[in-house]
């Protein structure tokens, strides 16, 4: 892979880079920009200014309206990486305005010039129309996202076709993984987009490849297959990465305390790990204040790095604000890990602590939500941050931490403080953009809105559903606003505002927006795949209406909202209309093939009806997507045994032998028909 690709890829910029291509001088200038963060020159660079000028962008889509013509390029391969390098800087750029903060100084209306309008197009114009073709398979994407036109950017550039620049099918897989959280459910993509990496990690895994590339790279593919709920793949995934950058770690004992009048020590769950020896510095670096830490594991408590987030007190009265550790010996280790004192581990590098987090996530994923697999998890997020090196891996550990102490008595408080503080610090600039962006793809660092969001549903946890409405209200999030109305036993008040927004009587905030500088509205004018969320909502507020509301969602999203159908189906299952049913949800996992509770619906409609090999289908792709489903693999099995006694009662009426259902075996197997419809 060329040295350029690969700092694009890393986010870190080699100075030999410099003077090993002399002859690119203006490439080399434009790439090192966009790994130090400055968008703003590149995207108003004169190369920028060729490849965004649109023709008739009002009227038809973006991907017609652009022609992606660069000024006169000798070299194919410089041209194709000068596409990628602007197509990065459009895609950091969102991530900038919607993940990591601070805020943006670049709007899309300064990128892009319209030949055929020569007045200047509204930045809301253009993220309303990317917001709209953002939508994909019958999922909206989130409305308030901010400068969205560079995500679809971004998406149109590496789209276009490449035969140079094999870096391309990874930038693909990350604008792939940011696209995802947009969305309100996970949505399956093309099977060549998984295909087409696995020749550049065979490449980067050879005699001659980038270890801490490759560890990466399968980092970020087992990050795509989370997204989708495939634990067990992304499983694999993470393990592999671990393997690829040589990261050693073990799950094992040692005593120790974790209050402040425990008088005995006891076994303590500890993580022990160590990263491998590195050559390149560059890639170890760590902030200044903590580079003299060594093997000292600091006390995560009382950071107070600037550039680092802020990490609250547990100030317990019983609890320690972290295990401490009274034996240097631990119960039982591998040979390679064997040296490793408990008390004082060495750093790891911030790739690894990256994998760790995933495989942190994987054990909450394939374990059952209970007290043990919160211990499991502790002890990844301890070793994460007993050194921090990078502001957005720390980040993701406290959330993690604060995730993990939201059920707990003791920590509740500290937990949604912690959470609190994370959502104000995005839009400061206490960190360096470059550093914030440097390992942002290998961890599951959720958006703005979504940190907030996550903030709001805590706050419902404890009761606090005013401040939870609050915000709710201000993310337009009215799935949950209608939740939270319903909470308080004021389900008209629910049904009042998604009538309003259906009508035009409530106004969102970016129709108010565009009414305030003389633009064109879309008061009333939802686009559809909205549009039919909000007649789901109200179908399922208004039951005696809720098919009529369904089906008027299922029309205006041109039979593409996979939510109307789940809907619907869900509705015709409760009442046992099992024929209505079976039609809806076959057209609900058509179009969403992921969702496994659509499927395990499907399946028990199947059952209702005595349709074996539906049933036995149905299942089959919920054990698919979750090989830990008992009842499905309960159902599954019964549906093997009636298949098989229908089998048995088709050859004995050919041979004339009684087919009395009473002397068959397994006559009352049972079936698992539980879950909600």
């Amino acid at each position: 892979m060329d040295a350029l690709e690969s700092s694009l890829l890393n986010g870190q910029w080699d100075s030999k880079l410099h003077t090993k291509l002399e002859s690119r001088p203006a490439t080399v200038t434009l790439a090192k920009d966009v790994i130090d963060g400055k968008f703003r020159e590149v995207l108003t660079s004169s190369w920028a200014q060729a490849l965004f000028r649109a023709s008739g962008l009002q009227d038809k889509s973006y991907g017609e309206s652009f022609s992606w013509k660069l000024p006169p390029v000798t070299d194919e391969a410089e041209k194709e990486f000068i596409q990628v390098v602007l197509a990065v800087a459009c895609l950091h750029a969102f991530i900038q305005a919607n993940w990591t903060g601070p805020d943006l100084n670049i709007k899309p209306s300064e990128v892009i010039v319209d030949v055929m309008n020569p007045t200047l197009i509204s930045d809301e114009v253009l993220d309303t129309k990317a917001v709209t073709e953002l939508a994909y398979g019958g999922e909206p994407a989130y409305h308030l996202t901010r400068h969205a036109t560079f995500l679809r950017l971004a998406q149109l550039i590496f789209a276009l076709p490449y035969h140079h620049c094999i870096s391309v099918r990874w930038w693909r897989l990350r604008t792939t993984i940011i696209h995802e959280q947009l969305l309100d459910e996970a949505v399956p993509l093309p099977t060549d987009t998984h295909d087409s990496l696995e020749s550049l990690l065979q490449t980067l895994t050879g005699d001659a490849g980038d270890r801490d590339l490759a560890g990466r790279l399968q980092l970020e593919q087992g990050r795509l297959q989370h997204i989708f709920c495939h634990d067990k793949v992304a499983s694999d995934r993470f393990v592999q990465a671990a393997r690829a950058t040589g990261l050693q770690y073990e799950l094992t004992g040692a005593l120790g305390r974790r209050t402040k009048f425990q008088q005995n020590d006891l076994s303590q769950l500890v993580l022990l790990a160590e990263s491998r020896k590195r050559d390149n510095s560059l890639a170890e670096a760590v902030p200044d204040d903590l580079a003299d830490q060594s093997c000292t594991p600091i006390n995560v408590s009382i950071i107070t790095d600037s550039n680092l987030p802020v990490t609250l007190e547990l100030n317990d009265d019983t609890l320690l604000e972290q295990t401490i550790f009274t034996s240097s010996v631990p119960s039982s280790t591998t040979n390679q890990l064997s040296h490793l004192d408990p008390v004082s581990q060495p750093p790891l590098h911030p790739l690894d602590q990256c994998i760790l987090l995933s495989l942190c996530l994987n054990v909450r994923n394939t374990s059952p939500s209970h007290g043990l697999t919160s211990e499991q998890m502790s002890p990844y997020v301890a070793r994460v941050m007993s050194h921090p090196k990078n502001w957005s891996v720390h980040t993701m550990a406290l959330l993690l931490r604060s995730r993990l102490e939201s059920v707990r008595t003791r920590t509740v408080e500290r937990s949604v403080l912690q959470l609190q503080a994370l959502v104000d610090q995005m839009p400061t600039a206490d960190s360096p953009l470059p550093e914030r962006l440097l390992y942002f793809h290998s961890i599951p660092l959720p958006s703005k809105w979504e940190m907030e969001r996550e903030l709001a549903l805590r706050f419902l946890t404890l009761g606090v559903v005013k401040s939870a409405l609050e915000i709710f209200e201000r993310l337009e999030m009215w799935e949950e606003v209608v939740k939270c109305w319903q909470s308080l036993e004021r389900t008209d008040k629910a049904v009042a505002i998604v009538r309003d927004l259906l009508e035009g009587r409530k106004e969102e905030v970016e129709s108010v927006i565009l009414r305030g500088k003389d633009l064109p509205s879309r008061r009333g004018k939802l686009d559809s795949a909205r549009q039919a969320k909000l007649w789901c909502l109200l179908g399922d507020l208004e039951p005696d209406n809720a098919v009529e509301h369904y089906e008027r969602a299922w029309v205006l999203s041109k039979e593409t909202s996979g939510r109307a159908m789940r809907s619907l189906g869900g509705y015709y299952f409760a009442r046992g209309e099992f024929e209505k049913a079976i039609p809806c949800l076959q057209r609900a996992v058509k179009i969403n093939p992921l969702l496994s509770r659509s499927w395990f619906i499907l399946g028990c409609a199947y059952i209702r009806l005595e349709n074996w090999e539906g049933g036995r289908d149905s299942f089959s792709r919920c054990v698919s997507i979750d090989d830990e489903d008992g009842e499905s693999w309960n159902n599954l099995a019964s549906m093997y045994l009636r298949l098989d006694i229908s089998q048995n009662i088709s050859e004995s009426d050919v041979n004339g032998v009684s087919g009395d259902e009473s002397s068959l075996p397994c006559k009352n197997s049972n079936l698992c028909l539980g879950r909600p419809a």
